[in-house]
């Protein structure tokens, strides 16, 4: 009965909440992956049901101080009109609910996917700009490096390439944080179903970063060298949409190759421990 309240209270607390991720998620294309979080989430719950089934409850109080504090963290972001505050505070929320209806122990094995929920909650305003706009440069950096690696003349000014035949200007959308974000996601997804150990995980999901930034400033190169050798179209509507979709695939290949280097490396020290040990 009391977790059931619980949930009860929970759903009528954050149903504004809920409603405006929805929403985001449907309307910003940066956080449009946010509808695969919570599936997913579910997901890897109900595969810890034989863990959580064995383990013995033992409701804790420390559940309900990260009930109180998630709540006056809801507060704080309802008077101070601050949605990232709210969004969060439900993440706390449910993992106090884990922990003071069922203990510490469930709470454990519920840890990765409470955690993995972190991933829908859009990020606040002021960090989305402060992370945008240097990648805004880096991509416009690397895409004169390789327009002019090309033969083709360019000059750079901030984020703007100035070419013979027209101006290109690496907007927001295209910093490449949208497919930074997704890919990110993607990355621990991918870790969590090849690999076993922490330490691989980890290192796949690090891996997305420089792998997004490479795919994104790969595309803005390619966007500017397209536009002068073919003409404008090559770089607005269908073929540039579809430029960014074909990056993003290359980038999750790029992923797939990491994680299998890994697993080599993983191979060829098993290999080592045993050739040393006879």
């Amino acid at each position: 009965m009391v977790a059931v309240a619980l949930i009860a209270a929970i759903g009528l607390t954050y149903m504004g909440v809920v409603s405006s991720l929805v929403r985001q998620w449907s309307s910003d294309d940066n956080y449009s992956h946010g509808f695969f979080v919570v599936p997913l989430a579910l997901y890897f719950a109900w595969e810890r049901r034989g863990k959580l089934a064995a383990a013995t409850p033992r409701p804790g109080l420390f559940g309900l101080v990260v009930i109180l504090g998630s709540l006056a963290l809801w507060l704080v972001g309802l008077l101070g009109a601050e949605l990232f505050l709210t969004r969060i505070s439900l993440i706390g929320v449910i993992a106090g609910t884990v922990w003071f209806v069922w203990g510490r122990r469930h709470f454990e094995i519920l840890a990765f996917p409470i955690l993995f929920l972190l991933l829908m909650v859009p990020l606040p305003s002021i960090i989305f700009n402060q992370l945008a706009f240097p990648l805004q440069l880096v991509a416009s950096q690397a895409g004169e490096a390789v327009i002019a690696a090309a033969g083709v003349p360019v000059l750079r000014d901030g984020n703007v390439l100035r070419l013979p035949s027209r101006t290109l200007e690496v907007v927001e959308a295209c910093s490449g944080i949208r497919s930074l974000v997704s890919l990110i996601m993607l990355a621990i997804v991918l870790g969590y179903f090849t690999e076993t150990r922490v330490g691989p995980r980890v290192g796949i999901a690090l891996a997305a970063v420089p792998v997004a930034i490479i795919a994104n400033a790969s595309r803005v190169a390619g966007t500017g060298l397209m536009a002068e050798w073919v003409g404008r179209e090559a770089a607005e509507g269908f073929f540039h949409s579809f430029s960014g979709w074909l990056m993003f695939v290359v980038a999750f290949g790029a992923l797939l190759a990491v994680q299998q280097i890994l697993a080599r490396l993983r191979g060829w020290r098993k290999r080592s421990i045993l050739v040393s040990a006879t």
